[in-house]
């Protein structure tokens, strides 16, 4: 059967994955983003942790005895070669890049963020984490796409947004405007070169409010962006060794972007496989090992190009682990968890909050101290000087003097 232009349009990867703006919806466009120039140049580097990493083992209070407790054969204990910070807490002994960035004043350790009632499950929780909604509410939208629908009026590209990956997250979707999603700028120009695309990104929209004239003005400004992200990340080829995974490939290729120049505000990367029932020592191990080193290297490359004052670097994953080891010496699925910040222009660094209090559990979880909306305030609003009342829908307590 013959492909028709709508029928391709409507099942474009590239269209289902980019700018896709709705007949309705403009509650945010009156705010205006600034360039990236105009902002102090200041950009948010997301990297999301997938399948719930555990906290207590990659921050570990490694001199509390009710830890040990809880994890007999599980716990990391000191001579295994744990990295002291402070507060009677340590870096996972896989993490020794991270502990060189955190002695150097450059990394700062939230404990125990979350949200109230927490979710398990591991869809629900990211929803709530992507989209920065409370437990019981459902939003269609992210907390980031919600800060790139700010810019509509003044910036009409969508790279200000890009998550280096294959498909694009709740977090970069917003109602007006969405991020991009591409894993590499010379592949996704090639993509977009394709005869029929150029043919079709090459057709006025009749003006209407259509789904079909906006997927055409989608395809247009893809076509446009990839030009642009191809023509611009020439300019910067790194130097510096990364690991030879996925993940370091993608903050190599971020990197890059960043440092050739490319106008985008927000950055989104994943690592996957924290979902850690079983053996969870030797796997957890090498994807914290994989997560230190690539952030090392991505530093690196950023101080050498003097862009990582102007970076700032959040590291979740949707919850933490359980405090005490299952049957097989893993973890299950549980509440709140340690968020890491990276960055040249963090004002607060080191151990920000107390320790974990494994005292005062909830049902054997962690109370959490700090809602993470408190810290997306605190981005939105210090960082990349947004509007977070309006973005978040609410106001939340914002961390004073962190960034």
């Amino acid at each position: 059967m013959p492909t028709t232009r709508r029928d391709f349009l409507k099942t474009s990867v590239l269209a289902s994955s980019l700018l896709f703006v709705p007949s309705f919806l403009h509650a945010l466009d009156r705010q205006g983003l600034k360039d990236l120039r105009d902002a102090r140049g200041r950009r948010l580097v997301v990297v999301q942790l997938g399948g719930g990493n555990d906290g207590l083992n990659t921050v570990i209070p490694y001199r509390n005895d009710l830890y040990y407790k809880a994890r007999p054969t599980l716990g990391i204990r000191e001579t295994s070669g744990i990295l002291a910070l402070d507060k009677d807490l340590g870096f996972n002994p896989a993490m020794t890049r991270l502990k060189g960035l955190y002695d150097q004043g450059q990394l700062a350790v939230l404990n125990s963020v979350g949200y109230p009632n927490p979710d398990r499950s591991h869809f629900r929780s990211m929803d709530i984490w992507q989209s920065g909604s409370a437990s019981d509410q459902y939003l269609s939208t992210g907390w980031l796409g919600r800060y790139l629908d700010s810019n509509c009026p003044s910036c009409p590209t969508a790279y200000n947004g890009l998550e280096v990956d294959d498909t694009l997250s709740l977090a970069m979707k917003g109602d007006l405007r969405k991020g991009l999603a591409l894993k590499n700028p010379d592949r996704f120009h090639q993509l977009t070169q394709n005869q029929f695309i150029k043919q079709v990104s090459r057709q006025q929209p009749a003006g209407t409010l259509s789904e079909l004239d906006y997927l055409y003005k989608t395809l247009a400004e893809t076509s446009s962006s990839a030009d642009y992200l191809h023509q611009t990340s020439k300019v910067y080829k790194s130097a510096v060794a990364y690991p030879n995974s996925e993940f370091g490939r993608n903050l190599k290729t971020t990197a890059e972007l960043i440092n050739s120049g490319v106008g985008s505000r927000v950055f989104y990367v994943s690592l996957t496989g924290f979902d850690t029932h079983v053996r969870q020592q030797e796997q957890q191990g090498k994807l914290l090992g994989d997560l230190s080193d690539v952030l090392g290297s991505f530093a690196e490359d950023l101080q050498k190009a003097g862009n990582f004052d102007d970076t700032l670097v959040l590291v979740f994953s949707e919850f933490g682990r359980r405090v005490s080891q299952n049957a097989s010496n893993g973890t299950d699925h549980g509440t709140a968890n340690n968020v890491l910040l990276l960055g040249g222009g963090l004002k607060q660094r080191g151990i920000l909050n107390n320790a974990p209090d494994l005292q005062n559990l909830l049902d054997g979880d962690l109370r959490h101290q700090l809602d993470f909306r408190s810290l997306y305030a605190t981005v939105l609003h210090d960082w990349l000087e947004a509007d977070d009342k309006a973005i978040l829908g609410n106001q939340f307590e914002r961390l004073k003097g962190l960034v």
